[in-house]
C-alpha cells in the first residue's frame, strides 16, 4: 500500500470573484515524482502556495504525513489541532506557518530564482542550512554554538561537493551561468535537509541541454536523498520523461490525473494544454 506524503482535500482558492484553485484534491506518494501541469493561469502556483503556508485556502485542507497541517472548513467547527495556527476570529481555520512547514521538511523553490546574489554559493548553502540549527539568539551572540557552527560548515562543504558546485563555491550566486543558478537553489532547497521537494518550474528559460542536465540532477538528488518530488513544470519533455503520475488543471479544476501515457493520449489535455503551444 503506498503511503501518502502530501494529499490535498477539496482545495478551493478564492480572490474576491476569481477562483483559482476549484475543490483540488490530489495525492503524492513517498518516493514518488508527481507533476502538476496545466497552461498559464491554471491555479499551479496558487496550488503550491497553499501547500506551503503563504496562503490559506477558502476552503479544504492539506497533509503533511497525514498531518493535518493547513485547513479551512467554514461550515464546520474544527478543533484547533496539533500546534496549529488558530487565526483568531476565524476558528474554523488552522494554518501553520511556511517556516513551521519547512520545519516539518517541505522545501520548495521557486519559478522566478531567489538566491542572494550579491552572497557566495557557499554562503547561501549554509544560510539555508541555519534553518536546522538549535541555536537561540543569546547562544549566537556570545558565540556559544561555535561547534554547531563548525559542524554546519563542514556539511555545507561536503554538501557543495556532491552537488557538483565545488568549483564555483566562492562564486558570488548572481555571477553563475542560469543552469547552475537553477541548481544552486534546488541545492539551497535540499540544505533544509526536506522529505519533501516542491519544484516550480525548475527548467523555465533553460535550452534543451539545460534541461536534460536538469532532469539527470532531479532524478539524482531524488535516489540520493530519499526524496518525494512535486514539480510544476511547462517543459513536456521533462514532465514525460521523469513523472511518476501527472494531474493536470485548467482554470483551477483538475481535468485528468494518471500516468504519462494516459496523459498524452488524454483529449482533454491534449485541447486544454498539449495541443496549445504555450510560453514557458
Amino acid at each position: 500500500m503506498s503511503e501518502n506524503v502530501l494529499r490535498l482535500e477539496n482545495v478551493t482558492m478564492q480572490f474576491g470573484g476569481v477562483v483559482a484553485v476549484n475543490d483540488l484534491s490530489l495525492e503524492v506518494n513517498k518516493g514518488e515524482i508527481v507533476a502538476l501541469i496545466g497552461p498559464n493561469g491554471a491555479g499551479k502556483t496558487t496550488a503550491f502556495n497553499v501547500i506551503t503556508g503563504v496562503y490559506a485556502p477558502t476552503n479544504g485542507a492539506v497533509y503533511f504525513n497525514n498531518e493535518q497541517i493547513i485547513s479551512n472548513h467554514p461550515q464546520g467547527n474544527m478543533k484547533k489541532l496539533y500546534k496549529g495556527e488558530n487565526l483568531g476570529k476565524f476558528p474554523h481555520v488552522m494554518i501553520k506557518t511556511p517556516d513551521q512547514i519547512t520545519h516539518l521538511g517541505v522545501a520548495r523553490t521557486f519559478q522566478n530564482i531567489r538566491l542572494f546574489r550579491e552572497l557566495s554559493v557557499f554562503e547561501n548553502v549554509l544560510i539555508a542550512k541555519h534553518m536546522r540549527q538549535s541555536a537561540n539568539v543569546f547562544s549566537a551572540t556570545f558565540r556559544l554554538n561555535y561547534k554547531e557552527e563548525k559542524q554546519m560548515r563542514e556539511e555545507t562543504q561536503e554538501f557543495i561537493k556532491i552537488l557538483g558546485l565545488e568549483q564555483v563555491k566562492n562564486d558570488k550566486a548572481g555571477s553563475l551561468p542560469y543552469g547552475q543558478q537553477r541548481h544552486l537553489e534546488i541545492a539551497r532547497a535540499l540544505a533544509t535537509q526536506p522529505s519533501l521537494l516542491l519544484l516550480d518550474e525548475p527548467a523555465a528559460g533553460m535550452n534543451p541541454q539545460e534541461t536534460q542536465e536538469l532532469t539527470a540532477f532531479i532524478r539524482r538528488i531524488k535516489d540520493e536523498y530519499n526524496l518525494t518530488v512535486f514539480m510544476i513544470e511547462h517543459h513536456m519533455d521533462l514532465v514525460m520523461e521523469i513523472s511518476d503520475r501527472i494531474y493536470v488543471l485548467d482554470f483551477g479544476q483538475t481535468i485528468a490525473s494518471g500516468v504519462p501515457d494516459e496523459i498524452q493520449n488524454n483529449p482533454r489535455v491534449i485541447e486544454a494544454y498539449l495541443g496549445v503551444q504555450q510560453d514557458a
